[in-house]
């Protein structure tokens, strides 16, 4: 009978001790978890006190210079709301009861918020209300503060950006708290730029030990941009081991900087060459195959870029705010179709009866040229046009020290893809091999049964397509009026010539080629002085024609040997 009582009780101790062990467990939880819940609610009691102090610094700058350093010290992330609505001219106090507010001008009344978690508070009469000023010495401090209080900051472009403010203020008061940011770093590019902040505190800190700054000097020395190189050439001044190793450094920042500086360049004329190659590669097809100066070149590439202009304003107007973004590859096809298609009808309506006499068709082409750059000022009006660029192309990124804009890198790999294409379909395509064909021997191509005509359509066509398409990526690096495509038309034609008429790979090296030239030239003549860079190179092209009047590479052909 025992045996069975225990067996028939057995589950109800089980079902006992389950409860008592969640019972446990739960207790368990709460006194882990309520401290937790606990320390939510902010213990800002500190940072409220000093900022009731404005109150009575009101109009004596340097208190209130002070107070915004007491609250930089008391590394409360509160601060940063304060200090920014102090730096904009929104704080106040309430007249009545001394309360300090946020304030929001609504006209005749303010809108009052709490200035540390900006909790509405309701509104007040603005003459009841006193704004507390500040002037350039408090923004100062304000700007200083604001570095401080970021530096711990969970975001890592909030402390990246805090570090670099200390490293340009080099303000000694925030040693402590930099020092106490490296010590919790963990990402490895905000962790350098920190310590170069506290470097260049340190080599300006004369009761510093002397091999401390000289560990700091080096520090400055490995980072090696002009930034650095200024506070050690303001160290390198003095006298001692630290005024050495700040001149040794000074030598080998030089010393880098001049092989990043024609590395610099070199990217600025590759990227200057493949917007040349874009103006150009157009021009080389209608210039090459038919023999024409089409002096309206230079439009093709400005209605490309107002047809960016255009296919923006049509997204905008639908309300499709997200398709945006996506305009500019959008526009891409259109601008091609839409310049193809001008340019096809400027070779029917006019240049197919001028071939033969390049003076006429000079003159022409620099009409409708004339007559496009008025039609585009009478539609879209004189002044410059807003053409936005995506968020993937904004913004730039450093390789050491080189600086690469999205824009000129997206503009360079598009270049080399139009090229590659306009390649591809000559070589791959019966178009292609019929341009060719009458590149070669215009005559031969047509008693073959090639109808040059619809060749040379064509031809023009593509070439003004590729123009449209080099306005397309000039839309987001230049100013989008009626006079776009004129600055790159002298160009377009030197590097056609450079490179050799009608040869697509010369008009590759001759378009690269002046870029960097260019680039290169411009630092030894002077700031500011492109024009005469561009005149030394025409000169230098037409002294090179006068050694190989066929350009860089010439083409081969009966037609063109004769």
């Amino acid at each position: 009978m025992t045996n069975v009582l225990h067996r028939a009780l057995r589950p109800l101790r089980v079902v006992r001790l389950g409860r008592a062990l969640a019972a446990a467990l739960c207790l368990s939880l709460l006194a882990v978890v309520a401290p937790a819940f606990a320390q939510d609610e902010p213990d800002d009691a500190a940072l409220r006190a000093l900022v009731q102090e404005f109150v009575g610094a009101e109009g004596n700058y340097r208190d209130t210079s002070a107070i915004v350093d007491r609250i930089a010290a008391l590394a409360d992330p509160g601060g940063v709301s304060v200090l920014n609505t102090l730096n904009a001219g929104r704080l106040y106090f309430r007249n009545s009861d001394r309360v300090v507010f946020a304030g929001t001008d609504l006209g005749a009344t303010l809108t009052m918020a709490d200035p540390v978690t900006g909790e509405a508070l309701g509104e007040v009469v603005k003459r009841e209300a006193t704004a507390i000023r500040v002037n350039n010495a408090v923004r100062r401090s304000i700007r200083t503060a604001m570095s401080s209080l970021t530096l711990l900051s969970p975001d890592r472009a909030t402390r990246l950006s805090a570090a670099q403010t200390i490293f340009t203020n080099r303000d000694a008061t925030n040693l402590p708290l930099l020092e106490e940011a490296i010590a919790e770093e963990t990402n490895a590019g905000v962790l350098r730029v920190m310590q170069q902040a506290r470097a260049a505190i340190i080599v300006a800190n004369a009761d510093i030990p002397e091999e401390e700054r000289i560990a700091a000097v080096a520090v400055l020395s490995d980072r090696g941009d002009q930034a650095a190189l200024n506070v050690l050439r303001q160290l390198a001044a003095g006298e001692g081991a630290v005024a050495e190793a700040a001149e040794r450094g000074v030598s080998r920042i030089e010393t880098a900087q001049i092989f990043w500086g024609i590395g610099q360049n070199l990217w600025f004329g590759i990227s200057l060459g493949s917007v040349l190659l874009l103006a150009a590669v157009g021009l080389a097809i209608t210039f090459g195959v038919m023999g024409v100066i089409n002096m309206a070149h230079g439009e093709m590439v400005m209605i490309g870029a107002y047809t960016v202009f255009v296919v923006q304003d049509i997204i905008r107007a639908s309300g499709n705010a997200g398709l945006i973004e996506w305009a500019l590859p959008i526009a891409i096809p259109i601008a091609f179709l839409v310049t193809a298609g001008i340019g096809m009808g400027i070779e029917r309506g006019v240049i197919r009866w001028l071939y033969g006499r390049p003076l006429e068709t000079l003159l022409a082409t620099f009409g409708i040229s004339l007559a496009l750059q008025q039609a585009a000022r009478s539609i879209f009006g004189s002044s410059n046009v807003l053409v936005s660029s995506p968020s993937w192309m904004s913004g730039s990124f450093s390789v050491g020290q080189l600086n690469f804009n999205y824009s000129r890198v997206y503009i360079l790999l598009f270049a080399i893809m139009v090229f590659m294409a306009l390649i591809l379909v000559l070589r791959r395509t019966a178009l292609g091999l019929q341009m060719r064909a009458v590149t070669q021997n215009r005559r031969m191509a047509s008693a073959m049964g090639i109808h040059t005509p619809r060749v040379d359509m064509f031809t023009f066509g593509l070439g003004s397509g590729i123009a449209g398409l080099a306005g397309v990526a000039l839309s987001q690096i230049d100013n989008v009026s009626a006079n776009l495509g004129q600055a790159y038309l002298v160009d377009s034609f030197m590097v056609v010539v450079l490179g050799g008429v009608g040869n697509l790979w010369g008009t590759f090296v001759g378009a690269f080629g002046l870029g960097v030239t260019n680039k290169f030239l411009e630092p030894y003549i002077g700031q500011g002085d492109a024009v005469i860079a561009k005149i030394i190179v025409l000169v230098a092209i037409i002294v090179f024609i006068q050694w190989r009047p066929r350009g860089l590479f010439a083409l081969k052909g009966r037609a063109i040997e004769s």
